[in-house]
């Protein structure tokens, strides 16, 4: 059990750091950006080819695949997204679906079709301890998460910027009278939402798969984790991956491994039923 466990921390870490870029987007904008998934596998493919094309080294190839992430999400931002600023939401939200599949036929055809082995940072055997046998990259995954998380909520508590992000998710009026720019706000969360997918790309290829499709499955997870934890609170997405990898690989070990997909959307289901604002959800009431 404590190695299934261990491994839906893995895997619900990952939901978790794609659902976090969900949320910030949509805190500050009431936006759901749907092509998430599609921008992490695309800079994945960017990785990829600094990897094994150009030879860059690991770590200057994650860097780099990171910057190019960060301008990814400005220029979708200020192209696509910011005229559509007076339109009503739904307006955007449909642009964010066209991206899915803009996004998808041009890393077909500038990558290929085919399905492509990511190159794992490292290659030796298997940790041990406690009966339980972790893969080095899978430590590194859990490690980056960690890393990830605890410099957003440093981020987030503790600089002038993270406070006026979390100022203008909650009323972007007052912000604005207070002298905080909301638009720059806005486009500072599609840079880091952009990073953070870029992230989650590379470290879900290496234990998957890389092609056109290899984030379908997991962006609607990290999209139901997000539901789980609460669309309206940071830390929301953190406990909805990690309690949803961890029942998910709980279920598929006892119950049936081809129903666990199944049971992660019904458990979705059945948490919007019961608490429809997430688990740490919270309901803002607005005077009229």
């Amino acid at each position: 059990m404590l190695q299934v466990i261990i491994s839906g921390l893995i895997t619900g870490s990952l939901y978790s750091l794609a659902a976090l870029g969900l949320v910030m987007i949509f805190k500050t904008s009431d936006i759901v950006n749907f092509s998430q998934g599609e921008m992490a596998m695309f800079n994945t493919f960017i990785a990829f080819t600094l990897l094994t094309s150009l030879k860059v080294p690991y770590f200057l190839a994650m860097i780099i695949t990171m910057v190019f992430a960060a301008v990814m999400g400005l220029t979708l931002h200020r192209i696509v997204i910011k005229p559509l600023e007076k339109a009503p939401l739904v307006s955007s939200m449909i642009a964010t679906l066209g991206l899915i599949m803009i996004l998808n036929g041009l890393a077909g055809n500038l990558f290929g079709f085919d399905t492509k082995q990511f190159p794992k940072m490292f290659s030796g055997k298997n940790v041990e301890f406690l009966g339980v046998s972790v893969d080095p990259n899978s430590i590194l995954t859990i490690a980056v998460t960690v890393v990830i998380m605890l410099a957003l909520f440093y981020f987030f508590k503790y600089t002038k910027t993270g406070l006026a992000l979390r100022a203008a998710s909650q009323n972007p009026e007052a912000a604005e009278l207070m002298g905080i720019s909301v638009n720059k706000v806005i486009t500072l969360t599609w840079i880091i939402s952009a990073v953070l997918s870029s992230i989650a790309g590379m470290l879900i290829a290496p234990t998957t798969f890389l092609d056109i499709n290899m984030m379908a499955d997991i962006h609607l997870k990290s999209f139901s984790a997000a539901v789980l934890g609460g669309f309206t609170s940071f830390v929301g997405p953190v406990v909805g991956g990690l309690i949803l990898g961890i029942s998910e690989n709980l279920f598929g070990k006892y119950v049936s491994l081809s129903w666990k997909t199944v049971f992660a959307f019904g458990l979705i289901i059945v948490m919007l039923v019961i608490k429809p604002n997430g688990i740490l959800g919270k309901t803002y009431r607005k005077k009229v």
